[in-house]
């Protein structure tokens, strides 16, 4: 039997013809690729921002939470003497600084929105 007397394997054509479909979608997807490309909108993953930037963003976080607990404790503090009504003043304006640090981190981060603005916020 000579090699033109050989029938082609039914399992070589069903893998010749998944080879040419995904050649087809190869070629489809660079095409796609070119075109969104050329038009400016290329999917290119964003840029990072350099490691001293982020460590200095994390230490502002935690300088300013630790501010507003500060801060809260020192008025609690100077109303409880000022009033006498210790502890309630300490406890109360320590919540708060607590409430207004997590606020402020999380507007530093970009997970809350700027509160609105007031008069002398104009530009």
């Amino acid at each position: 039997m000579g090699e033109r007397d050989v029938e082609p394997d039914p399992a070589s054509a069903g893998r010749d013809a998944k080879e040419s479909a995904l050649s087809d979608r190869l070629r489809n997807l660079d095409r796609k690729l070119d075109l969104r490309r050329a038009s400016g909108h290329a999917g290119e993953p964003p840029k990072e921002e350099p490691s001293s930037r982020r460590y200095g963003l994390a230490l502002r976080m935690g300088a300013d939470f630790v501010a507003g607990v500060v801060v809260g404790g020192a008025i609690g503090w100077g109303i409880d003497r000022l009033f006498g009504t210790s502890p309630w003043g300490l406890i109360v304006f320590v919540l708060l600084g607590f409430a207004a640090g997590v606020l402020t981190v999380l507007r530093t981060a970009g997970l809350v929105e700027q509160g609105p603005a007031g008069p002398d916020d104009r530009v």
